[in-house]
């Protein structure tokens, strides 16, 4: 995965993140470690690392690991892994649930940002 992509290990870390980001957006992108998860957000990992080295500076990405950070997970209303969210100013304004090939993700970016 690349290195633009960040990987909070909690949720105050999560929180400190968006902070950082400011106004700017956020593609928050939650996982799980449950078998039935893992295969998918592994193949989500490259898509989201392809597109934080193409979108650069306009974009921060996010791992987020559902167990590790579950207040992040309950305010953003995911229910399940994988699921994308756009945040701006804190606030979710899109989101995607299920693995999402690159040209999809590209399309939901695009379309949010």
């Amino acid at each position: 995965m690349a290195r633009r992509v960040h990987q909070p290990l909690e949720d105050q870390e999560f929180d400190f993140i968006l902070t950082m980001a400011g106004a700017g957006p956020v593609l928050a992108y939650f996982c799980g470690s449950w078998p039935k998860a893992v295969q998918a957000c592994r193949a989500m990992d490259a898509v989201v690392g392809e597109l934080a080295e193409e979108y650069g500076p306009r974009l921060t990405a996010v791992r987020t690991d559902i167990t590790r950070c579950p207040g992040a997970t309950r305010r953003y209303g995911v229910s399940g892994a994988p699921t994308a969210v756009l945040v701006k100013d804190g606030e979710a304004v899109a989101s995607q649930a299920g693995p999402m090939t690159r040209e999809e993700f590209r399309e939901f970016l695009d379309a949010h940002l």
